[in-house]
């Protein structure tokens, strides 16, 4: 879970963002809905594999709160809701692909 964040003068650049994308789920969240642009929550669940409903709402609340993700609700029977990165969630694609770049070639130094 996410502390809370406190932005003053005096905030490093890198522990605001190591803090809000920080955990062991959220960069994999995110991840997966850049990938499809939009998700509903139980793809998202199936796509994760082994996280519990109660930890993938918990990343996505914080995620939300965060305004890395934006949660739709549609008013239907039964409710529909879908995740989509916001404007501020889109800036990080570059950041994961490098990662996920790194991760490639780390693979094929081992």
């Amino acid at each position: 879970m996410s502390k809370s964040i406190i932005i003053s003068k005096n905030t490093c650049p890198m522990n605001l963002g190591i803090n809000i994308l920080s955990g062991k789920w959220k960069l994999q969240i995110i991840w997966n809905i850049q990938k499809n642009k939009v998700v509903r929550f139980n793809e998202l669940q199936k796509m994760l594999g082994d996280i519990t409903t109660k930890t993938l709402t918990s990343q996505l609340r914080e995620l939300e709160e965060n305004q890395i993700i934006k949660r739709t609700v549609f008013p239907e029977v039964p409710p529909r809701v879908e995740y989509s990165l916001t404007e501020i969630g889109e800036s990080i694609e570059p950041i994961l692909n490098s990662l996920c770049d790194w991760g490639k070639a780390y693979l094929g130094k081992k």
